[in-house]
């Protein structure tokens, strides 16, 4: 199986959550089953039934987390010279040569990714422009509503 790229902050917030999971959540769960069974009749028990609902989404959730990390190939950008190129985990900070707006993304893997705060995954159309680039390049990125002309203003292994 092929190796997926993910920083290192998160592969450590993976790491939180599945500890969180296997300390706390699949513990209390298990206590909830054991209290709804002791009430009795198990077909009519409906927090029997959401109890062991819930513990089957830990549980896959466990799974999940633990197939992501031990497929991942962990990049921490932090400790690698910086050049001034685009790479997997940089911070790039981009100038629209149209309207001048400025803008700031961390390229990040896909499991991490989230526009919301500014993380772009390695597969999208304007990290895919921008990987392989130099500080000072001027770059056409393909988007779905069309090229738009960006320079690479700064970037930084944070």
């Amino acid at each position: 199986m092929s190796r997926v790229p993910m920083t290192a902050r998160g592969a450590e917030a993976l790491n939180q959550e599945l500890n969180e999971l296997k300390t706390v959540a699949r513990p209390r769960v298990i206590a909830a089953i054991a209290e709804a069974r002791a009430h009795g009749d198990l077909k009519e028990n409906a927090e029997y039934h959401a109890a062991r609902e819930q513990q089957g989404f830990i549980e896959g959730r466990i799974a999940d987390i633990e197939a992501k990390l031990s497929n991942a190939q962990v990049i921490d950008v932090s400790k690698l010279t910086n050049e001034g190129k685009v790479i997997f985990g940089a911070t790039v900070e981009l100038a629209n040569t149209e309207t001048g707006d400025e803008l700031v993304y961390r390229i990040v893997g896909e499991d991490e990714a989230d526009i919301k705060n500014n993380l772009i995954s390695v597969g999208s159309p304007i990290a895919r422009g921008l990987v392989g680039k130099f500080e000072g390049d001027v770059v056409v990125v393909k988007t779905p509503g069309g090229d738009i002309e960006y320079e690479i203003v700064a970037v930084k292994y944070l």
